[in-house]
């Protein structure tokens, strides 16, 4: 007798409560993969939850209260780094997940194809990083992560068009921007393997955010608004700090952000 086909929405709510990182990473990458060999049903049958599991070890705190990172030399402020970014992209991968499982039903196929291959990129972004990590002797949760970036979603969950702006078209745009100054700290320390690791994640990045834009885009020719007065008028609402310079235009700009979006609200 033929087992019966699992739908897309129950694959990745079971990736959602997937807590311990590993077994997260390894799930995220497999139902991208059943996903893309048409093994899973393109049927929403289950919510997404409102928090995804995270490691019960992991310590967390509001952004306000994370202790300052120093500069890079000591081996303590390097771990340091590579747990923050860690952190980033653990929670990316959730962000990518509940994004195709929270808004795919109505958004398509292709939204769904595109953002578990976001949820993907980003467990391979965090497994490289955990790597990097237990060669400094350390691993993820030995330090406490600050709770911002989960918050974006809780606050965009009622609309499409309000979390593709927050999530890829501001985070990881800013990811754009501050990666790499930090990859050329990390390549002056002689670590050119983490140098290496960084420029793999900012290639990925791009096309993320150009997932996000694209999709963006269609949203607001559906609705038929402007995007870029969309795009303004959401981050005001929903994004709570600052769009702070210095950009990577030419960064932002192959990810389909263009500089008139942002240079105006910045």
């Amino acid at each position: 007798m033929k087992s019966a086909r699992r739908s897309v929405a129950t694959a990745i709510r079971d990736v959602l409560l997937t807590g311990e990182a590993t077994a997260k990473v390894f799930a995220a990458r497999q139902v991208a993969r059943d996903w893309r060999l048409g093994r899973l049903d393109f049927v929403f049958d289950v919510a997404m939850p409102d928090r995804p599991a995270w490691p019960t070890a992991l310590e967390l705190l509001p952004p306000g209260r994370m202790p300052r990172r120093g500069k890079m030399g000591s081996r303590r402020n390097r771990i340091a780094l590579w747990h923050a970014l860690a952190h980033i992209e653990f929670v990316a991968i959730d962000l990518a997940l509940d994004m195709a499982g929270r808004f795919g039903e109505s958004m398509g196929e292709t939204f769904v194809s595109d953002f578990l291959a976001v949820a993907a990129d980003e467990a391979m972004h965090f497994a490289l990083i955990a790597r990097k990590l237990d060669s400094l002797g350390s691993n993820y949760g030995a330090l406490p992560a600050h709770d911002g970036l989960w918050g974006a979603a809780r606050d965009t969950a009622h609309d499409v068009a309000a979390r593709l702006a927050i999530v890829p078209m501001v985070l990881e745009a800013r990811g754009l921007d501050v990666t790499p100054a930090t990859l050329e700290r990390v390549r002056a320390q002689g670590d050119e393997n983490g140098a290496k690791i960084l420029q793999r994640i900012l290639d990925d990045e791009i096309r993320h955010v150009a997932a996000g834009s694209q999709h963006f885009h269609a949203v607001c020719a559906t609705r038929g608004e402007n995007p870029r007065e969309s795009w303004q008028k959401l981050v005001q609402i929903h994004f709570s700090g600052e769009l702070k310079g210095p950009f990577n235009d030419s960064a932002r700009l192959a990810g389909g952000l263009p500089r008139d979006f942002y240079a105006a609200i910045a």
